[in-house]
């Protein structure tokens, strides 16, 4: 059953110094009930923008959006729910939680607004408290705490009111990397408790593929992409989404008589199969680092060299020089090649794309300041 659907969502504004801006475009989408779903994309892409308007704190230009079987906003009928009354629950990047009320009472808060009976208050407080490891801290107050116990008091405040659709902004990008790992678990096994669904917005690639049923990749307030995580990470709509979902390399290579041949210089093509119907001219050879293989082996590798090498928890990063370029391979501890020394590659699985637009890349970087 469908618990959220956006109708030809679109959302505009004029920024101060005058520039028109459509933060979302046309925007299609139903989520399912008990879903799990993230939205992802870089800063400036309407992620945020989308998340309000489902909660009603931004008006639509255009569209309609529903819970379930009911309109929350339809802008052509001048229709508008207020956030109180779509029973929806909130936890935003910042904690917003009140430093003068005790957790306890942070938690109390909505309930006390909704005129609830004190004993049900107190029941339901206490519940919350328990599922997010607050009850020894119901007396405490929050500058007294940790960082992610103030977010847990967020989780709780959001959860008290038995709500049917969570929406997360960004909640666990002020915590620190260990502390957001096992914050995402707790999300998730509330979640699993509860059944409510969950709209989680992030730029973070690791958070949203960890914790998503589905998930959709945004870009200049459009869908780009929507697909389960491994989906959309194996079999990437473009080049943006390639890009943006897990480390890439970018080769600028040049597409000559069905041979592609690396820019800056270098006269040897790299064994690559072009895609058919792609003609002679410049585009991209995408590659994973942990997907190209060092050797010292010249048969059937491509000769490049070793810049640098860097020991990192997880791999061993190159930084490999193809001519003028530089890419990055990732290998296993046990790999250990000398920097400075000569060595050959061998793409396993790379793709093509066509060369982006510099007006594209330009209105990125101007919805990133706007």
């Amino acid at each position: 059953m469908s618990q959220i659907t956006l109708k030809n969502v679109t959302k505009e504004f004029v920024t101060r110094g005058g520039h028109r801006v459509v933060a979302v475009d046309n925007f299609n989408l139903t989520i399912n009930e008990g879903e799990c779903f993230s939205f992802l994309g870089p800063s400036g892409c309407g992620k945020t923008t989308t998340l309000r308007m489902i909660a009603g704190f931004e008006d639509l230009s255009e569209g309609e959006i529903w819970l379930g079987d009911k309109p929350v906003s339809i802008k052509s009928k001048n229709l508008y729910v207020p956030p109180e009354e779509r029973g929806l629950g909130m936890v935003f990047q910042s904690f917003a939680v009140w430093p003068h009320l005790n957790v306890f009472e942070n938690v109390a808060f909505p309930l006390r607004v909704m005129k609830l009976p004190k004993h049900e208050i107190r029941e339901r407080v206490l519940s919350a408290l328990s599922h997010t490891d607050l009850l020894s801290s119901e007396r405490v107050y929050p500058s007294d705490l940790s960082g992610g116990q103030q977010q847990r008091i967020a989780l709780a405040r959001s959860i008290v009111t038995n709500p049917r659709v969570m929406l997360l902004d960004e909640p666990l990008s002020n915590l620190d990397p260990k502390l957001r790992e096992s914050m995402r678990f707790e999300i998730k096994a509330l979640q699993k408790k509860f059944n409510f669904t969950i709209i989680f917005v992030t730029h973070d690639q690791s958070e949203a593929m960890a914790l998503s049923d589905r998930m959709l990749v945004m870009d200049l307030g459009k869908i780009v992409q929507v697909g389960a995580p491994d989906e959309l990470y194996q079999n990437p709509t473009n080049k943006f989404v390639y890009g943006f979902l897990g480390l890439s390399n970018f080769l600028k290579v040049e597409a000559v008589k069905g041979n592609v041949f690396p820019k800056g210089g270098v006269d040897m093509p790299i064994p690559f199969k072009l895609p058919e119907g792609v003609a002679d001219g410049d585009g991209l050879l995408a590659s994973r680092p942990n997907e190209i293989d060092i050797s010292m082996d010249a048969e059937g590798g491509y000769p490049a060299k070793i810049e640098k090498r860097l020991y990192m928890t997880f791999c061993i990063e190159y930084h490999i020089k193809i001519g003028k370029q530089t890419i990055r391979i990732h290998t296993s501890h046990a790999n250990v090649f000398p920097e400075g020394s000569d060595c050959f590659i061998h793409f396993k699985n790379p793709r093509w794309y066509a060369k982006e637009s510099q007006e594209i890349e330009l209105e990125r970087t101007e919805r990133q300041v706007f």
